[in-house]
């Protein structure tokens, strides 16, 4: 989506006419909670993965998607920005993980904890060609009581503290543990309810390798509880498992999965399988680009030595 002489610009959202049929595209910076609230006011809105935009259908799209962005600011929101400006002045976050510009920039290695607390303060956004979190000035405050757990949570996943972790959790019992589920996933088998089987040649999520995309199921009982506990969601206790031959997806097929708009419920989990989130597509599209940019770098150094 490129700049165009048609686009709007509306509380950091291109908007622009969609090509083909009546409705609008809208560019969005990824915020979960705003992500949140389109989908819940426009149920119809769709995900175009490849373009990077939403589109919203309709005659009046581009009337109500204003008049649902002007609502994401709260009422004078000018004003509490300069509040939350005086509160930073007076009793400053010093961070190297914290910049402070127009808005507050976080920077932090990557960490679940973080992701959680930044996703809980009002007004973030995640800005991903930056990799950055942008804080507006108005929710300073909760940034600043949220603080203290994201900064313990960055030094603890800074490469360095995670070498040391990794080196004194590494007990025998973890390395046989790891040898054993290495053996597995070399076996491209998982175990599914046979009464509930996920659907061929389709990415799914699993529990414990992530997105797969299931090839066959030959109808071959499986063995569970496993005495490793590679397969946590086996559920002799739900019925028969039998196991299923599996590959990993390829982006090309991922960029075309459409999100679950809710996350697995216990059934889901234990018949070993479900529809991905949002959020779990673009770990997966991410994981997916690296295994292929892995792939052309053994091709290219394969080539380069005949």
């Amino acid at each position: 989506m490129s700049p165009d002489s048609s686009d709007r610009i509306l509380n950091r959202v291109t908007i622009r006419p969609a090509a083909g049929k009546p409705g609008v595209e809208a560019r969005l910076p990824y915020d979960r909670g705003m992500m949140q609230r389109l989908m819940a006011t426009f149920p119809r809105a769709r995900w175009r993965e490849v373009e990077g935009v939403w589109f919203i259908p309709g005659t009046t799209a581009e009337r109500r998607l204003t008049r649902f962005l002007a609502e994401q600011l709260p009422p004078g929101g000018d004003h509490a920005d300069a509040k939350g400006r005086d509160a930073h002045e007076f009793d400053p976050i010093d961070s190297p993980y914290l910049e402070v510009g127009d808005e507050l920039l976080v920077r932090t290695p990557y960490s679940r904890t973080v992701v959680a607390q930044m996703h809980a303060i009002p007004w973030t956004w995640w800005d991903a060609e930056t990799k950055t979190w942008h804080v507006p000035f108005r929710s300073y405050d909760e940034l600043w009581q949220r603080w203290p757990e994201i900064e313990a949570a960055a030094r603890r996943n800074e490469p360095e503290e995670r070498r040391k972790r990794r080196e004194a959790e590494w007990t025998p019992e973890r390395q046989r543990r790891a040898a054993v589920v290495a053996a597995e996933r070399r076996r491209h088998r998982y175990p599914v309810l046979a009464g509930d089987l996920p659907p061929p040649d389709q990415p799914v999520m699993t529990e414990r390798f992530g997105m797969l995309v299931f090839t066959e199921i030959d109808g071959e009982i499986a063995d569970v509880p496993d005495p490793a506990g590679v397969y946590a969601h086996a559920d002799p206790g739900a019925g028969d498992y039998v196991w299923a031959g599996w590959r990993r997806p390829a982006l090309e097929e991922l960029i075309g999965v459409w999100a679950s708009r809710t996350e697995a419920g216990p059934a889901e989990q234990v018949r070993g399988w479900w529809q991905p989130t949002r959020e779990e597509l673009r770990h997966a599209r991410r994981e997916a680009r690296v295994r292929e940019r892995l792939q052309e770098r053994r091709r290219l150094d394969a080539e380069a030595a005949t």
